[in-house]
């Protein structure tokens, strides 16, 4: 084996440890963490389109184990954000993930897809993680992680479901309901920009989103449009404050 590879094995046994995960095959972490840009014939993409399976089966798993009390409508809300693209990036972000991807170049300079690669390349982890050691092994892993998650959804539902946040908006100056024209532009199953969602508020506040599933398109367009009508309010402001009394 090579040094570099070496290397790698290394830091990949050092990153299990870290994470107290008991793997028993690493040869499916290693697909997971080899990214298409590194060229390679055999990379995250079958592994990712498994751990979109898994990751939805181990959070409802979680969310009738540990956050039982919830009514259906609050679990659906909850898994929704739980399993993400948002989440996934911010996980992979925290445990680390970054550092132990194999990309090439253009993966590695192109800052503006660091977050999709991290929700990619997490998700093939999990898929990975399932496939060596099963399910078990999954949840003893990722519900450290949920409990404070959900905790923090909990306390703060407004900041992780857009579309509630923008219809609570909306009707509150009776406006009704935010219409949403989504559709889906590509038929590549895992594409971060997958399905393309419009959304507009009484006709005149539009925004755009993109997202993997009409739910993650709709709730980007839906922050889109509350950033923009934040950064409305506040210009008006602005310019109110600047008249002359």
């Amino acid at each position: 084996m090579s040094s570099p590879e070496v290397n790698k094995a290394d830091k990949l046994l050092k990153w299990l440890n870290q994470q107290a995960l008991d793997v028993i095959n690493t040869e499916p972490l290693q697909e997971a963490l080899t990214h298409t840009s590194a060229g390679r014939s055999s990379n995250h993409e079958e592994l990712e389109f498994l751990g979109d399976a898994v990751l939805r089966l181990a959070a409802t798993q979680y969310l009738r184990q540990h956050q039982g009390e919830l009514s259906v409508g609050q679990k659906s809300e909850l898994r929704a954000w739980l399993v993400s693209d948002r989440w996934l990036a911010i996980f992979g972000d925290q445990i680390g993930l970054l550092e132990l991807i194999d990309m090439g170049e253009k993966g590695r300079h192109d800052t503006t897809a660091t977050n999709t690669i991290l929700a990619e390349i997490t998700e093939a982890m999990i898929g990975a993680v399932f496939t060596s050691s099963g399910i078990d092994t999954v949840l003893t892993w990722l519900t450290p992680h949920w409990n404070s998650s959900s905790a923090e959804m909990l306390r703060h539902p407004e900041r992780f479901n857009s579309k509630s946040s923008l219809q609570e908006y909306s009707q509150g100056l009776g406006h009704g309901l935010p219409v949403y024209a989504t559709e889906q532009i590509s038929q590549h199953h895992g594409d971060p920009q997958r399905f393309r969602s419009i959304v507009s508020v009484a006709g005149e506040t539009s925004a755009e989103g993109f997202g993997k599933s009409r739910k993650d398109a709709e709730q980007q367009a839906a922050r889109e449009a509350l950033a923009l009508i934040r950064h409305q309010s506040s210009a008006a402001t602005s310019t109110s404050s600047d008249v002359p009394q």
